[in-house]
């Protein structure tokens, strides 16, 4: 495990259409590898060459409406990584057209399994270490290329990690001790033709805020194409999860000692009138890892990075496990992993993560 691999961490400065330029020229590689993954997953998916023209466009569109900042961020990641902007607008708007085409035309897995994220958290007194922690393995395509992003907002500086060529970060920390953690969902409601503020734009306002009751807005801005969950912390006001579908939004607030856990399913589907068809489609890989994160957090209380860190690492359950590795029978284009294991500590302004699984490398330290 001595293995340590570790991102390339961009300081972006100036306007956001510089920061966009500076992130596209240092990451112009990685981005050229992620819109021919991106565009490979999307056609596999079921979505034809001109369709998805057209809907990179009208996500375009969108962006454009939305918030004129982070299109001029899109405008310098395309000038500065050499791509066609509407091949950046693909990648920002990934998560919206690969959920609504796995919902349109069914979701294409090996087995049946269906893998994405387990994210974790809790206020003070539920980690040894003291203070509020959040975190989570992100379970992703194999060949996905990432980067650690940093750049100040006012006062406020945010560290986070992203795909190359997706404006701002989707996990991350900031200097007012907020912090960020995803999970995808998935229900028969989402549309990508839904009008609202996309995935990626919601993940870059919630890591620019200063306040949890900020952040927690702009998790359950109205009626998002696609539903997600939004894993939030703060220093001072402790950890929610946010479950959001077109059908409405659920915050559901950490209590007491036991930590909050999340996976890729909605913990009350009755409460927001959700139908999720994709359970019904195979072995499910979300309930074994949302309980088995949960009992290895609640053997000892306060939880101590040691025992943390173990459970990141779990394997238990192979291919369904918390820690995921490529099955290699499995076709190229359905291969996934623990690409990111991230541990954000708030109050001490600490991000520590993994490139790749857990298990393969020690936590590199970033420190705000």
């Amino acid at each position: 495990m001595a293995r340590m691999t570790e991102l390339p961490l961009i300081h972006l400065q100036g306007s956001p259409y510089r920061q966009g330029v500076q992130h596209g020229e240092q990451l112009r590689e990685q981005i050229a590898s992620n819109v021919a993954v991106y565009r490979s997953r999307m056609l596999t998916s079921g979505i034809k060459e001109a369709e998805l023209a057209e809907r990179s466009r009208r996500y375009l569109g969108v962006f454009t409406r939305e918030d004129s900042l982070y299109r001029a961020i899109m405008d310098g990641i395309a000038e500065g990584s050499g791509q066609n902007l509407l091949d950046i607008a693909l990648l920002n708007a990934r998560y919206e057209l690969l959920y609504s085409a796995w919902s349109e035309f069914g979701r294409p897995t090996a087995d049946g399994i269906r893998s994405e994220c387990t994210s974790f958290g809790g206020a003070d007194g539920v980690f040894a270490a003291g203070g509020t922690h959040l975190g989570q393995n992100w379970d992703w395509f194999t060949g996905v290329e990432g980067a650690l992003l940093q750049w100040k907002q006012g006062e406020t500086t945010v560290v986070g990690f992203t795909e190359a060529g997706v404006a701002g970060a989707k996990i991350g920390i900031n200097s007012a001790g907020i912090g960020l953690c995803v999970n995808g969902l998935g229900a028969s409601a989402d549309d990508w033709k839904i009008d609202s503020v996309p995935f990626h734009l919601r993940t870059w306002r919630i890591l620019q805020s200063t306040t949890l009751a900020e952040a927690v807005g702009h998790a359950t801005a109205p009626r998002p194409a696609c539903s997600a969950n939004f894993f939030v912390g703060s220093a001072a006001s402790g950890v929610a999860t946010v479950e959001t579908s077109p059908l409405g939004s659920r915050v559901i607030y950490q209590d007491g000692t036991a930590p909050l856990v999340h996976a890729n399913h909605f913990r009350d589907p009755e409460a927001l009138g959700v139908y999720q068809s994709w359970l019904e489609t195979g072995r499910v890989s979300t309930y074994h890892r949302c309980e088995r994160m949960e009992h290895l957090l609640g053997k000892e209380s306060p939880v101590s990075t040691e025992q943390l860190h173990a459970a990141m690492r779990d394997h238990e359950g192979g291919p369904l496990g918390l820690c995921r590795h490529p099955v290699e029978t499995d076709p190229e284009e359905l291969r996934t992993h623990t690409a990111f294991a991230a541990h954000l500590e708030l109050d001490a302004l600490r991000f520590s993560y993994t490139w790749g699984p857990p298990c393969e490398s020690e936590f590199t330290t970033v420190a705000l």
